[in-house]
């Protein structure tokens, strides 16, 4: 009596070599087998054991169900087959035999054509054109983020080159103008006069060289009292000097 199971693939033999068939049928066998979830023509087994078959009928199927196998170990597992009784087996072989001619009288060799998996393709190019447009997408977002990033900048440059610059009191004395170091003098308590005379002192000096520190400034700056060369600035009014200017942290 003859059989129909699903049989684990690992389980079957074949006593036709496998280089009696072209790897690309395989192949393309294989594929097909995987897509369409089995084969659609059995094997015809006959059991060698309690668990092991022979193959009597469908070796390029059997081999092309090893290939599947090897693809996708889960999915190529089983296959279908007839495993056939040993008091049978004599009058299966013949009805195969008989099959086989009429098959290769009637009709011309069929060839597995190499065909590529069209869905696969269609699938592969799809996935292509979407990351191709996820990429352009994103130097699209990356370039704008680079001119906004660039206006960002040319406006905290602007707002920053509007800010007064910060100028500690030596710098003052070294850098700013007769009529501004005169404006600071005045804000520090000195008269109207003798604000333009220590300016004019500071002016001078630091013409020859530049003043080092505070101590220096108080050193060398001079103004005239009578015939007299006097200090222009006391100790007590440089704090003055210091302390009001501190204020005034812009210019």
């Amino acid at each position: 009596m003859t059989k129909f199971y699903l049989v684990d693939v690992k389980d079957i033999t074949s006593d036709i070599p496998r280089t009696n068939f072209a790897e690309t049928d395989l192949e393309n066998l294989a594929d097909m087998i995987l897509e369409s979830g089995g084969i659609i023509r059995p094997l015809v087994l006959k059991a060698t054991d309690t668990e092991t078959y022979m193959v009597v009928d469908g070796h390029l199927e059997y081999y092309a169900a090893v290939k599947a196998r090897e693809k996708n170990p889960r999915q190529g597992e089983m296959v279908n087959a007839f495993v056939i009784s040993p008091k049978n087996e004599e009058k299966i072989l013949k009805q195969i035999a008989i099959f086989r001619g009429l098959d290769s009288d009637d009709k011309p060799e069929v060839k597995i054509p190499i065909q590529t998996n069209n869905s696969e393709s269609i699938s592969k190019n799809n996935n292509f054109n979407f990351l191709e447009k996820q990429i352009n997408d994103l130097r699209s977002e990356l370039a704008q983020e680079r001119q906004e990033r660039q206006k960002l900048y040319d406006t905290l440059k602007l707002i920053e080159s509007q800010i007064p610059k910060q100028i500690t009191p030596l710098d003052a004395f070294n850098s700013l103008s007769l009529l501004e170091l005169t404006f600071r003098l005045r804000t520090a308590g000195f008269t109207d006069k003798k604000a333009v005379q220590v300016a004019e002192s500071v002016e001078k000096e630091r013409k020859k060289k530049k003043f080092e520190s505070l101590k220096d400034v108080l050193a060398r700056v001079k103004i005239a009292n009578g015939k007299k060369q006097i200090k222009g600035i006391s100790g007590e009014k440089m704090v003055d000097i210091v302390d009001s200017w501190a204020r005034l942290l812009f210019i």
